[in-house]
């Protein structure tokens, strides 16, 4: 491929697509139906890259992703955060006045449901957002408006009637860039990095505790810990975890090296540059 190309999860017009467009501006996008097809899509040589979503500032995380995660054959290679900026759309014609029915996912809707109780208007859950709003391009109707992104606006020749629709300031969601390439970047003192590693604890007492417990005293920040059970049984013995730093440095070595003393099927998912917009998320919480 000459050309790169990203998949990502929806239709044109999605958050994830808007993602690609703004990391990858060059790079040709495919559309697929769920995440699991974009991943397959990477590892078969289809696409170079794939956009997933793993969390959202709002909804929390994407539970679908970290089960999908510790099976797939590529490796993250960098993190992206998007701001999340809901518009209200409608039809060419529309104002605000004609609207009474709002269509969207139902994150979107949840997202949003200060402003559509301001407005008195029926709110109707959908698959997606894009969807929503490509599904309005064919109702004719200026009574329905879609929630959706600036690019669902543009592909779909829709008319934006409030370019902040959402309830909360600094909604956000996390995207991982998933690749092939399964080389460590070199480590530079002064840039920030991030590790990524999935694993299960050993059936011992006080087994997370212990294997945790490295990183305390070496000094080494756990910016994420997400557990979930294995399918088959009930108990969160499968964890995620989100290192500050990278495995050159000593004190990654030795946090690790007593991490796989009490772990089990350790696998370490990337190693990638920290982005600075997560100095950005921190303003939001003052």
């Amino acid at each position: 491929m000459n050309k790169q190309t990203i998949a990502y999860q929806g239709v044109g017009g999605a958050y994830s697509h808007l993602s690609c467009k703004n990391v990858f501006p060059q790079a040709q996008t495919i559309a697929c139906q769920s995440f699991k097809e974009a991943m397959y899509l990477v590892e078969t040589g289809v696409a170079n890259f794939a956009m997933i979503p793993v969390e959202n500032s709002t909804a929390g995380r994407v539970e679908e992703i970290y089960r999908l995660i510790p099976k797939m054959e590529l490796t993250i290679i960098d993190e992206h955060f998007e701001p999340i900026k809901h518009c209200l759309l409608g039809l060419k014609d529309s104002t605000l006045r004609d609207i009474k029915y709002v269509s969207s996912h139902p994150q979107a809707l949840a997202q949003c449901l200060g402003n559509i109780t301001k407005m008195n208007i029926q709110a109707i859950a959908k698959f997606d957002t894009a969807g929503a709003a490509q599904e309005l391009t064919h109702m004719k109707d200026k009574a329905h408006a879609a929630i959706a992104s600036s690019l669902s606006a543009e592909l779909y020749n829709l008319n934006i009637l409030d370019d902040n629709f959402g309830d909360h300031h600094g909604n956000t969601t996390r995207f991982l860039i998933l690749g092939k390439n399964n080389e460590i970047p070199e480590y530079i003192e002064n840039e920030k990095y991030i590790t990524s590693l999935v694993f299960e604890v050993r059936d011992i007492p006080s087994a997370l505790y212990k294997a945790l417990g490295g990183f305390a005293t070496n000094g080494v920040n756990l910016i994420k810990l997400e557990s979930y059970s294995i399918p088959g049984t009930m108990n969160a013995s499968q964890f995620h975890i989100d290192i500050d730093g990278h495995i050159s440095e000593k004190r990654m070595q030795f946090a690790i090296e007593e991490l796989k003393f009490f772990a089990k099927d350790m696998k370490q998912l990337g190693i990638y540059k920290r982005d600075s917009y997560r100095d950005i998320m921190e303003t939001f919480k003052n």
